[in-house]
């Protein structure tokens, strides 16, 4: 889903990155640092793990700016994409290497193990990402356990709008089931990785 025009901070985050700005890496850690690192631990339900997934997603964003193609999508979707790369690939690694050590399970297993856990991490992923009015409803109905006309009430907007909040909201969450697709996930714009 290409773009014509990247939002302008992207545009000039990628220009200061490619300049070598150490400020922007910094500037980028702090908007985004979060979001990787939960990515990476939810496929990897590991932190130390996710740390070092982390580490790596910014190494790599500081060496090779130019990888990132503002026409592909947002450099948020892109960040995400990086860490659910490397983190599927790490995963993959320690799973055949504790198979090929004799651990219990087979491949396929382990393959069901990195569907799940890309299939909760785009969840994730598209919870963080989508309008705060949606967000907002689907936390009301699904961690206060109110109904439709509960959430209209403490929102402060009609029942027919809270439950086209919570349809929509729900309708982007049922994307994140692999059933939709190959069962591996990139952010918009960029492709199916694995």
């Amino acid at each position: 889903m290409a773009k014509d025009a990247p939002p302008r901070w992207d545009r000039r985050m990628q220009q200061r990155l490619a300049r070598g700005e150490a400020a922007a890496l910094g500037e980028l850690y702090d908007r985004f640092a979060s979001l990787v690192h939960s990515i990476a631990h939810r496929v990897l339900d590991d932190d130390a793990a996710a740390d070092q997934i982390t580490r790596e997603v910014f190494g790599h964003v500081w060496e090779k700016p130019d990888a990132y193609d503002p026409r592909q999508g947002s450099m948020r979707s892109w960040v995400a994409g990086l860490t659910h790369r490397q983190a599927v690939q790490r995963l993959r690694r320690t799973g055949a290497a504790a198979l090929t050590d004799g651990g219990e399970g087979t491949s396929e297993e382990l393959e069901q193990k990195v569907r799940r856990a890309s299939a909760a991490a785009r969840a994730d992923y598209i919870v963080t990402s989508m309008p705060a009015p949606l967000r907002a409803a689907l936390e009301l109905a699904y961690f206060q356990r109110r109904d439709y006309r509960q959430t209209a009430a403490d929102l402060g907007v009609t029942e027919d709008e809270a439950r086209r909040r919570l349809r929509l909201g729900l309708q982007l969450l049922s994307t994140a089931n692999p059933r939709h697709q190959d069962g591996l996930w990139s952010p918009p714009g960029y492709g199916q990785h694995g």
